[in-house]
């Protein structure tokens, strides 16, 4: 009996795995016999559609400001071109047209821009409008130090832009990192300015400028190593040392040979000729 037992054990144990292939074969079998069926979950649907429709519209949405900032670049541009037209003696006309065109700038664009972007997070778009903003920085700052003789900061920008806004949505304020990328810009154009301004003799008006461009690039150097997204503004900081470094060269050049040649720019002197000969008619 011990022994009968005992090969029953052995008999059922070596049994089973053929067992097992049977009822493994069978569950396949069936399993490969019942059609197959996915669940679709209509919420999941409804949210993925959502999502596509979202993306839809900020795609849209980013071309609507991508042109936009583009119209903001090519009038704020006419700004910097009419400022670059003072001159002593014309300096309340061309002011009085500058302002008038930075107003427009204002109105008829960046009122745009402001309608593209309130309500959403506007954030999400900065690369997009980012150049148009940083170009119009640039054309309200030179304006205002070739008025005034002062920087334009960040807070009066934004406090002409919020009336340009529904007071119920978050109104759309020009970022800091933006503000100093434009403030980066406009010593090219002081530069410019300054170089301009020696030409006609009016060195004192340049020595002005020097000052100025010299108190931007001390301030931001201190500053520039400190911001997050500092890249670009690296880039800008090696551009404006050598704004600085050009309009430095310019006056000095005027201080030490200033006698040769200040007295008789613009000289209604016909006869007179750097070559020291009268022009040939």
């Amino acid at each position: 009996m011990f022994y009968s037992s005992a090969f029953q054990k052995l008999y059922i144990m070596a049994a089973k795995p053929h067992r097992f292939r049977q009822i493994a074969d069978t569950t396949l079998q069936s399993a490969a016999k019942r059609p197959r069926s996915v669940s679709t979950d209509c919420s999941m649907k409804d949210a993925f559609a959502k999502y596509a429709d979202y993306l839809n519209g900020l795609n849209d949405k980013r071309e609507r400001v991508v042109k936009a900032s583009r119209d903001i670049t090519i009038n704020s541009k006419k700004v910097i071109f009419q400022v670059h037209r003072i001159s002593k003696d014309n300096r309340e006309e061309v002011l009085e047209k500058a302002e008038k065109d930075l107003a427009a700038v204002t109105d008829q664009y960046i009122s745009r821009l402001v309608k593209e972007l309130q309500g959403t997070d506007f954030w999400k778009l900065r690369r997009a409008y980012s150049p148009g903003v940083q170009e119009y920085v640039e054309a309200a700052t030179l304006f205002k130090f070739c008025k005034t003789g002062t920087l334009l900061n960040l807070d009066e920008i934004n406090a002409t832009l919020l009336p340009l806004s529904d007071p119920s949505i978050e109104p759309l304020q020009i970022n800091v990192l933006d503000y100093l990328l434009g403030l980066a810009d406009l010593t090219g154009e002081l530069m410019r300015l300054a170089i301009g301004r020696i030409s006609d003799g009016e060195l004192e008006f340049a020595e002005k400028i020097c000052r100025f461009v010299r108190n931007i690039h001390r301030e931001l150097t201190l500053l520039a190593p400190n911001m997050d997204d500092s890249s670009e503004m690296k880039t800008k900081m090696d551009t404006m040392l050598q704004s600085v470094v050009k309009i430095e060269n310019a006056c000095f050049s005027v201080h030490v040979r200033g006698s040769e040649y200040i007295p008789l720019l613009g000289s209604a002197d016909n006869g007179y000729s750097l070559l020291g000969v009268t022009d040939l008619e």
